[in-house]
């Protein structure tokens, strides 16, 4: 019973890091909404502004910082609604403790690169330390001013 309860939750500490691919995320992300323009002004940035590059760098840095250090409250805050959503906070501190229990800290997110199109980003990362939680393409999004990660 508790190898499958070890189980279930390192299943789930992956599946909160992991990035999962919503096909309107990933069209708009690509700009291949139908309705999108074709001229060069209105294609999606590939990449975000000085600014917004920081920003978004910091909030995925923030993430992954608390997620492994077992700061549920931060890691649960860097959520997006939706994501809130779909998990209680409860069940997402136990996912969170659980990691930082098995990993523990000093696995910051490095060589990130982004692709933003407006309120939505694709960010790709490694975890140091620990390359089964690298990411390719994990969705974010800007809520009220703040990037929120939206991979659930």
């Amino acid at each position: 019973m508790r190898t499958c309860a070890t189980i279930t939750l390192a299943a789930a500490a992956l599946l909160a890091l992991s990035a999962c691919s919503s096909s309107s995320h990933t069209d708009e992300i690509r700009g291949t909404h139908t309705a999108q323009a074709t001229s060069p002004s209105a294609q999606p940035r590939t990449t975000p502004s000085a600014a917004g590059a920081t920003e978004l760098q910091q909030a995925v840095q923030a993430y992954t910082e608390a997620y492994f250090k077992g700061d549920a409250t931060t890691a649960y805050a860097a959520l997006s609604k939706r994501c809130k959503s779909k998990m209680p906070s409860e069940a997402y501190e136990q996912i969170v403790k659980r990691a930082a229990a098995d990993y523990g800290t000093g696995h910051p997110a490095t060589d990130m690169q982004a692709q933003v199109s407006g309120t939505l980003a694709r960010v790709s990362y490694k975890v140091r330390g620990l390359p089964k939680f690298d990411q390719q393409a994990q969705p974010w999004t800007r809520e009220g001013g703040t990037w929120k990660y939206d991979a659930c």
